[in-house]
């Protein structure tokens, strides 16, 4: 007897969807190199003026030259610095010596290899911005699930206001309120600030929470309300009604039917917005006083690092491109006919 196509076809159709998302991802990561690449290297100015604005007099700026092989074709170029990420190269005695990968070259501002900063920077920017998701995720979705099964009592209404005060606001002003009241009124938390998870947990929860609430009261605003109308617009749907008529209790579903179609939407702009918040949170950073990658990229930019803005771009680049490629996965997980697509 012959297997039905559909069962046949799911694992091939799963694998050929997950080839196709990761040779987009890849390729969109080479087009982003290939483009900052050019931008620094091809356009008619000296990229060492950029590369070492302050601490180079012309002798040192020539020997960079020579090191980079900056009269190598930019084709040659781009293949030493995209091998420096995966290899490692040896800079020159004027760039700090061997660099190992990740080489994402050095920094004269900051005087040390641009990983090194990196290494420094990027845990900052992930312990704010993944622990700030998951909490606005779970407040949207959970106010947007309240707000839907009370349609038109009081609780929707507050969700409602709730929502609109939310989508007003800004996080520096959130910001500066929350640190007002519970850092230098009530004195209930500490400055903020980053200590890694791994040195002390508590320490780390502490200073940087009032980010995390800052960042999970704006976003969660919107959620809520994407979410209340994405699950009102489902429960009016037909296999939901059949569902009903064929005696499923409420649970059944809300649970197995109705918040699998409507959570669909808030993944895909769940992923756009963590992608974007781990390129760079500048607002937040700045508000809190906190060094991360959009603090350092900001910089960067202010001091002509050349090196560090090249690195922060693709650090940024490659964050996105990984958070689009995990909703796409989820996306398949949760709604099959994608795996069509």
């Amino acid at each position: 007897m012959a297997e039905p196509c559909g069962l046949g076809s799911g694992p091939s159709l799963m694998a050929r969807f997950l080839v196709k998302r990761i040779l987009s991802a890849v390729l969109t990561l080479f087009a982003v190199s290939v483009l900052t690449f050019l931008m620094f290297f091809a356009l008619p100015r000296d990229p060492v003026s950029g590369m070492c604005p302050k601490n180079c007099n012309p002798e040192r700026q020539e020997r960079v030259r020579q090191e980079l092989g900056l009269s190598d074709p930019l084709v040659d170029q781009y293949a030493g610095y995209m091998l420096g990420i995966v290899t490692g190269r040896d800079l020159g005695g004027a760039q700090g010596g061997r660099c190992d990968a990740p080489c994402l070259g050095w920094s004269y501002v900051n005087n040390e290899a641009v990983t090194d900063t990196l290494v420094r920077v990027v845990p900052v920017t992930l312990s704010i911005v993944v622990p700030a998701a998951v909490l606005w995720l779970l407040l949207g979705v959970g106010l947007g699930l309240v707000s839907a099964l009370r349609r038109g009592t009081w609780i929707d209404r507050a969700a409602i206001g709730f929502t609109l005060a939310g989508a007003s606001l800004q996080i520096y002003f959130v910001g500066a309120v929350l640190l007002l009241v519970f850092v230098y009124t009530l004195g209930w938390l500490p400055v903020p600030s980053y200590t890694s998870i791994f040195d002390d947990p508590v320490r780390w929860a502490g200073g940087l929470v009032l980010a995390w609430l800052s960042l999970a009261l704006l976003f969660s605003a919107g959620y809520a309300r994407l979410f209340r109308a994405q699950l009102l617009e489902t429960l009016n749907e037909d296999f939901v009604r059949t569902a009903r008529a064929k005696g499923l209790s409420g649970p059944a579903v809300y649970g197995r039917h109705a918040l699998r179609a409507a959570i669909a939407p808030v993944v895909t702009v769940a992923g756009l917005d963590v992608g974007a918040a781990l390129g760079g949170t500048v607002i937040t950073e700045t508000t809190f006083g906190i060094q991360g990658l959009g603090r350092t990229a900001v910089d960067a930019v202010r001091a002509g690092d050349l090196p560090t803005i090249m690195a922060t771009v693709l650090v940024a680049a490659v964050f996105v491109v990984l958070a689009n490629l995990l909703v796409d996965l989820l996306y398949a997980v949760i709604d099959p006919r994608v795996r069509l697509s």
